[in-house]
């Protein structure tokens, strides 16, 4: 059933169908992140501009002694920007029929980002981490995740700025009928802006040796706004299908 503004309701079966993915997607997706992002955290960097103490630099042979803890946030996060697909997929059912070309736009750099962000961490998985415990090191600088302006830093800038664009699509796509759409609408808006805007300024101050400032920054602004944003969807899609089950008796 859909109603004059041209969103459809719970009521109709492959929107509600939607909604219960959407519920369990967010719940997922807030979780791989949280834990992804906590791991990542407790892993210190040890080349580039951040590191503190026992750095290594080129052609990154003594990286051995931190295989696997250095690669363990990756498993988790392997599967944060599919999830976010997912998610945007489902909240793309709770937006009106007129603005559906935003949803539609922002699908694309979901599907983007997700082809780059997993390619890019996959690799590492299973092509960097186990070359390096065998000994294969040969032409792997560019490619390792510790080269601060490697491969690896700039797939995954490019990823991350591909899911802020999605992030502003679907918050433009989103109507403002209650708080929780309000919300998610301004965090989806806000934060691609402080993405793009900050991305803008640290290549006008640290030009080619931008290495991995913003990536650290990027990630950490996305991965923010995906934990709020998977726990107000969830909260939004629990009070549809609930509204839907008091409807029903």
């Amino acid at each position: 059933m859909t109603k004059a503004n041209g969103t459809v309701e719970a009521t109709d079966p492959p929107l509600k169908i939607a909604y219960q993915i959407g519920f369990w997607t967010a719940i997922l997706m807030t979780v791989l992140t949280a834990v992804a992002f906590a791991i990542a955290i407790a892993t210190p960097p040890i080349s580039g501009p951040f590191c503190r103490s026992g750095c290594i630099s080129y052609p990154y042979f003594s990286v051995v002694s931190h295989v696997p803890n250095d690669y363990l946030w990756l498993y988790p996060a392997l599967f944060i920007a599919p999830l976010f697909l997912i998610l945007a997929i489902c909240i793309q059912g709770h937006t009106s029929s007129s603005k559906r070309i935003y949803s539609h736009i922002g699908l694309s750099f979901a599907l983007a980002c997700t082809i780059l962000v997993s390619l890019d961490y996959y690799i590492q998985i299973t092509v960097m981490q186990p070359s390096i415990l065998q000994g294969e090191m040969d032409g792997l600088a560019l490619f390792l995740q510790y080269n601060p302006h490697g491969i690896f830093i700039a797939l995954e800038d490019l990823g991350y700025l591909m899911m802020s664009i999605a992030f502003f699509c679907i918050g433009m796509a989103l109507d403002n009928d209650g708080r929780i759409e309000r919300a998610l609408r301004w965090l989806f808006v806000v934060s691609p802006v402080l993405a793009v805007g900050s991305y803008i300024v640290l290549s006008v101050i640290y030009g080619n040796n931008l290495e991995y400032r913003f990536e650290v920054l990027v990630i950490t602004l996305n991965w923010t706004t995906l934990v709020v944003a998977g726990i107000l969807s969830s909260i939004l899609f629990w009070r549809i299908l609930q509204s839907e089950k008091e409807e029903a008796l």
